[in-house]
């Protein structure tokens, strides 16, 4: 009895491991693939905020200007943009029990958001090059136009 409860014992942990095993090799769910999309756009904009902050934190006179600090910023901001369309390539609009700030209108209107996230890129290098050059007025200008790229996106295409 004893060496049936051993071995018994041992046979359905094997099973459990292995079913354990089995149920994370299972490929995802259209419905996990939409969470780790969401996922995957939110982490891109976190990215996104706390590379351009130090260039938010100047614009708004809450740090001194520091030319390093805004290239720096600046090389980031121009790194993560194009990655903006990439992240919204799969459409999540059917799954309704999402938390997402993305509005619908994002996957109706692709032509819009692109166009926009175009803007974004765009703004996005002319920061970089502006920074590039260390001048504290054409920095910032060029700072508040990618506020303005992003705020664009925003007012179009996301939920507050």
């Amino acid at each position: 009895m004893k060496r049936f409860v051993k071995y018994g014992l041992a046979a359905m942990c094997s099973v459990a491991v292995m079913s354990t095993a089995v149920a994370q090799n299972a490929p995802p769910t259209p419905e996990q693939q939409a969470q780790q999309a969401v996922e995957t756009r939110q982490a891109l904009f976190k990215l996104m905020n706390f590379s351009f902050a130090p260039l938010a934190a100047m614009l708004r006179n809450r740090i001194q200007f520091d030319a390093a600090l805004a290239q720096k910023a600046a090389e980031r901001v121009e790194f993560l943009a194009p990655m903006i369309s990439d992240v919204f390539q799969q459409d999540t609009r059917e799954f309704k029990n999402l938390k997402t700030q993305a509005r619908d209108g994002i996957w109706g209107s692709k032509a819009e958001f692109d166009a926009k996230t175009q803007d974004m890129i765009k703004a996005a290098q002319a920061l970089t090059a502006a920074a590039k050059t260390g001048d504290r007025a054409a920095t910032l200008k060029a700072a508040g136009a990618v506020g303005k790229a992003c705020g664009s996106c925003h007012d179009s295409f996301r939920n507050e």
